[in-house]
């Protein structure tokens, strides 16, 4: 057992954690009341999502339906948009507000948005740097080898550039889709509002994920200081 991993720095990461969690629960709590708001044109989600793909000419991207709760995506390597169980079948202002959202990240693609291309560019090196950075850090702590502790905060750095450029992405998606909602008339102009909510709440979701990063990337470089200096 580590004892550093529960030492004092650890205070760092709580205004972090509080914001993710209210984030968490802010999204919940709007999804939730959006979702009893049926739209007037009564679509569901999934056919909102079918017919602005279509128009795009993303007339290929199935719409497919995916289990769990706000587990909504699209993945650019299969080109497919995968709506949640309380998304797919659902005529709410949520579910399409987050439909299009998803829509928004398909046209990212299918015009080659630069931030998208650059995040799924970075992804496998991400991912392997966020599973060996603590690691490699903390083992250097053990053997007091410096160079192992900068190399996790390296890896790190990686994450952090993650968290950045998904911000971009995620805004521009919701901005899509805001304004290809109002376009379409699939939602009228006081229904867009409350689409506009949901995106909103949502989008505190990864301004929490960015804050906590960059809140332990301080802390990796405050233990850095008190054990990389140390004989």
């Amino acid at each position: 057992m580590f004892p550093f991993f529960f030492d004092s720095t650890m205070m760092l990461l709580i205004p972090a954690l509080l914001l993710a969690m209210w984030a968490q629960m802010r999204v919940k709590s709007v999804f939730a009341n959006y979702s009893r708001v049926a739209s007037r044109r009564g679509v569901t989600a999934s056919a909102v999502a079918r017919a602005l793909l279509d128009r795009f000419g993303l007339t290929s991207v199935p719409v497919r339906r995916v289990g769990g709760n706000l587990t909504d995506h699209y993945d650019p390597r299969d080109k497919s948009l995968s709506l949640s169980d309380s998304v797919f079948g659902s005529s709410s202002i949520a579910a399409i507000g987050v439909a299009a959202h998803e829509v928004g990240h398909a046209i990212q693609d299918s015009v080659n948005y630069s931030p998208l291309k650059i995040r799924n560019s970075i992804v496998p090196v991400v991912g392997i740097g966020s599973t060996l950075a603590f690691p490699l850090f903390f083992i250097g702590i053990l053997l007091r080898g410096q160079m192992l502790m900068d190399l996790g905060i390296l890896l790190f750095l990686g994450v952090i550039v993650f968290h950045l450029v998904t911000l971009p992405v995620e805004f521009d998606a919701s901005n899509r889709a805001l304004r290809v909602l109002a376009d379409t008339g699939m939602l009228s102009a006081d229904e867009i509002g409350g689409a506009g909510a949901v995106l909103r709440a949502a989008s505190w979701t990864y301004i929490a994920a960015t804050v906590m990063a960059f809140a332990q990337l301080i802390r990796l470089l405050v233990l850095r200081g008190m054990f990389g200096s140390r004989d």
